[in-house]
């Protein structure tokens, strides 16, 4: 039989905190040793299993990030930047493996991330579900044999307190592109349209992005060419394909020499 493998939930009372809980819970090769939420959250001290809607775990929720990673093999993180950042050093302290699916860090938080994973085996991924996984490898497929007359641009929505836009995973598809196409994001990408903009600058990337309701998260990536146009899609009905992917990460990363690993590299893709 497998040995059960401890998990700890940071950000234990956010959405995906609760979608991850019970399934951690109702795995038979984990177990959830320690739960996070942020000082002052309603959550604190509360059983991380009925707050996540699901059977008693006996792990109340903390805001002490050491007591939550006590006796954790890998920890899942899903809080801010900042704190994604306090987390991974601490869990190279305690030798205790962690999956980001934080998004939104600037690129001195993730040159951190890169050196912190120098010491400790790190899966960031800015969507941990299969499916946008695979979306990531046809869209960077797609772009390679659709030329620059085929104008990439991407469409994403979520809920309205989603804080960072574009999303991660826009950013994921955008960096497949251009990844395709042999540029870098930062050259070619566009993030807004306003005003008299004047025509569109041949091989740009662009964005359109939407906040609101409760919407959980749909991506397009469409390729508008002569005559004709390619759209890859992806629509999230619930927080269940992040989750489940999230636990693939939290298994494949125990025990892998240190490195900032991604989703493609826990899919072998």
């Amino acid at each position: 039989m497998a040995q059960t493998l401890n998990v700890a939930m940071l950000g234990a009372s956010g959405r995906m905190g609760r979608s991850i809980v019970p399934l951690v819970l109702a795995a038979e090769d984990l177990a959830l040793t320690g739960a996070l939420a942020a000082p002052g959250d309603r959550a604190v001290g509360q059983d991380a299993g009925v707050f996540a809607g699901a059977a008693p775990a006996a792990v109340p929720i903390t805001n002490d990030a050491a007591q939550a990673l006590s006796g954790a093999q890998v920890a899942i993180d899903f809080t801010l930047p900042a704190a994604s950042l306090a987390h991974a050093r601490l869990c190279r302290q305690l030798g205790c493996a962690l999956v980001i699916g934080t998004t939104g860090h600037e690129p001195a938080q993730r040159a951190e991330l890169e050196q912190v994973a120098r010491e400790m085996p790190i899966v960031l991924a800015p969507n941990m579900s299969l499916g946008v996984n695979e979306l990531f490898r046809l869209a960077e497929l797609a772009a390679r044999a659709l030329d620059a007359d085929y104008e990439a641009a991407l469409f994403e929505a979520h809920h309205r307190h989603k804080v960072d836009a574009p999303s991660g995973t826009a950013l994921g598809l955008a960096r497949a592109v251009a990844k395709g196409r042999g540029v870098a994001l930062d050259d070619v990408a566009q993030y807004a349209r306003h005003g008299q903009a004047g025509p569109r600058e041949r091989g740009r990337i662009g964005f359109s992005v939407l906040r609101g309701g409760d919407i959980v998260g749909d991506h397009r990536l469409i390729f508008a060419g002569p005559g004709e146009q390619v759209e890859l899609a992806h629509h999230a009905q619930d927080r269940s394909g992040f989750a489940r992917g999230a636990l693939v990460a939290a298994r494949w990363v125990v025990g892998r020499p240190p490195g900032l690993y991604s989703m493609m590299d826990v899919l072998g893709l």
